[in-house]
């Protein structure tokens, strides 16, 4: 038996587009690597232009259908001058994965205003300008992608949560909210709740042994994550085969919320 037929109808994204925020790097640049791979025309949206460019060029060195926009989503100008200029690259998206955010955790007594608003501009306003850019279009064409990066911190307070925690808290209430607004049109509404991943965002404990083998030791299979653990998961959820999973916080943690 030839199963190619069948696992394309489930997971291929032939003729979809895919707008991906923070892919440029980390898990992030997992995910477009596997959407773009799975055939979606993919979009990165990040901030440095040499990281964008070694990306897009990796993928479309391997046929891959790519492009990219340097944009900011520090404020709710560059939020949407960011979307319009991917809308332009290959059209409307079908997928919008929220993958950027800013990581900003000073202790709690010592947490000002100015990180509070930067943290929850890009974190949390970031991914609701762009879902009610793109949601509406989506259920409009009765078919569409949301997917959320959000993080342990969403679930449970350690290694100084503080406005990040809540943002990313927020966050996934906004997919229920989204779910609850748009899937009876074809939109489901989704998050990937990461453990400890050794990407660029974690540099701060990725530097420390001790605390790199602490984390791995709490997960079930025994190691922390890589950004390529996230590939399956997303392609999954941006296809036809999740369209009865809406609303939910999927953890791809290893066990470690578990454990």
């Amino acid at each position: 038996m030839n199963a190619q037929p069948y696992l394309s109808q489930l997971f291929s994204l032939d003729g979809r587009v895919a707008l991906v925020t923070g892919g440029s790097s980390g898990i992030g640049r997992a995910i477009a690597g596997a959407l773009a791979r799975a055939g979606a025309g993919v979009v990165v949206v990040a901030r440095r232009e040499d990281q964008l460019i070694a990306t897009i060029d990796e993928l479309t060195s391997e046929g891959c259908r790519a492009g990219w926009v340097s944009g900011d989503l520090g404020s709710r100008d560059g939020v949407r001058a960011a979307a319009e200029a991917a809308a332009a690259v290959f059209g409307e998206p079908d997928i919008l994965v929220n993958s950027a955010d800013v990581n900003l955790r000073p202790p709690m007594d010592e947490l000002g205003e100015d990180v509070w608003d930067t943290t929850m501009t890009v974190n949390l306003e970031a991914p609701f300008l762009l879902g009610q850019r793109f949601g509406p279009g989506m259920a409009e064409r009765g078919f569409g992608r949301i997917i959320h990066v959000t993080s342990q911190q969403a679930h449970r307070a350690f290694v100084r949560s503080g406005a990040y925690g809540v943002s990313k808290g927020a966050l996934e209430s906004l997919a229920r909210s989204q779910a609850e607004a748009w899937s009876p049109y074809g939109v489901t509404c989704n998050t990937l709740v990461p453990g400890f991943v050794m990407t660029p965002l974690n540099a701060r404990l990725s530097s420390d042994p001790e605390k790199v083998a602490a984390l791995a030791e709490r997960t079930m299979v025994g190691r922390n994550g890589l950004a390529e653990d996230f590939a399956g998961a997303a392609v999954w959820l941006a296809g036809r085969s999740s369209a009865y999973v809406t609303g939910q916080s999927i953890h791809v943690d290893g066990g470690f919320s578990v454990h």
